[in-house]
């Protein structure tokens, strides 16, 4: 029997994003005819049957930010997992959904049954007020901690860091820069525990000249940030990125300095997408498991709709080290 096509396919099939699929499919008017058209055709030609999201069961799916390689993986499996259990999806997706927030407004939508909300940026009083509505609805990568009531499934962030910078200490690292991410995530929260710890059990208190913050944990950021602390007169040995596209600005401030990596300097970033295998040397990074996350969400929101009670409110899924070439014993060694 041969695979039913997926949103993926479409957004694939006519060169457009998921988000924009969506939209067509959804009827929204806010798509140029030519687009409207490359995705009805190939809707036409991989014989799609998923229908228009506006009545019957809708899964409203809230990624109020561009859907990269991280956030499009976590998307992707969403919707798809969704498709499978026959449900259809609303998408609010982009920078442009980050302003107005259709939160107050979910429980009253037609045919919507439920939510997925990825780091949402909204304040913990409106997710308290969906559930205290009984609207089902799970939360992945929690941007602050959630209620404790409040269905949330993120990585072992804590787990992941302190992994990475364990391989780090056991190369013989002692003095390790860190860049982190937006100080109100509390994914750096996690991440930045688990950075300190191996250290802190070697009797080492990593000194705040060594720590710095992004507001956007993007390449230009990480790249500013590096050169801050490359330029210190006693530089980090390695460098440990909240991200890998921060891994990636370090690089560029280390080759800019005339800094071999990983003879002169160890660099290491999180979450393993496609840039950190697309980097010379590929990247020693923390995997985590972007698709599960978003079908770990679907399953979880379904039993919520079918009435079901869930045990663990709060799900960690293991996160994995990925040792590749850019990490080393420090150059004194």
């Amino acid at each position: 029997m041969p695979r039913r096509a997926t949103i993926r396919d479409l957004a694939h099939h006519s060169g457009v994003s998921i988000a924009t699929v969506s939209r067509v499919l959804n009827g929204h008017a806010n798509v140029a005819a030519g687009t409207r058209d490359r995705v009805l055709h190939a809707a036409g030609q991989l014989g799609w049957h998923g229908g228009r999201t506006t009545d019957g069961d809708v899964v409203f799916v809230r990624c109020p930010y561009v859907l990269s390689d991280y956030f499009g993986l976590i998307v992707s499996s969403v919707v798809e997992t969704a498709e499978l259990h026959g449900m259809s999806v609303m998408m609010n997706a982009g920078k442009g959904a980050a302003g107005r927030s259709p939160l107050p407004a979910l429980p009253d939508r037609p045919g919507v049954r439920g939510a997925v909300l990825i780091l949402p940026p909204e304040p913990t009083e409106d997710l308290v007020m969906l559930r205290d509505r009984r609207f089902p609805f799970v939360v992945v990568d929690p941007r602050t901690a959630p209620p404790r009531d409040v269905v949330a499934i993120s990585s072992a962030h804590f787990a992941g860091a302190r992994s990475l910078m364990a391989h780090l200490v056991g190369l013989g690292h002692r003095r390790v820069g860190i860049i982190g991410g937006p100080r109100e995530w509390s994914v750096n929260d996690g991440r930045l525990a688990g950075y300190v710890t191996p250290l802190i059990e070697l009797g080492l208190l990593p000194p705040s000249e060594l720590l710095r913050f992004v507001t956007e944990p993007n390449e230009a950021q990480g790249h500013a940030a590096a050169c801050d602390l490359l330029d210190l007169p006693d530089p980090p040995t390695a460098l440990v990125g909240f991200n890998d596209k921060i891994a990636v600005g370090i690089l560029r401030a280390a080759a800019e300095r005339g800094l071999r990596v990983p003879a002169d300097l160890s660099v290491a970033g999180f979450d393993d997408i496609d840039v950190s295998r697309a980097t010379h040397p590929m990247l020693t990074t923390v995997r985590q498991p972007l698709a599960e996350l978003g079908r770990m969400a679907v399953t979880m929101l379904l039993r919520m709709i079918g009435g079901h009670e869930l045990d663990a409110l709060h799900v960690e899924l293991a996160t994995e080290l990925v040792i590749r070439d850019s990490t080393a014993p420090p150059p004194s060694m």
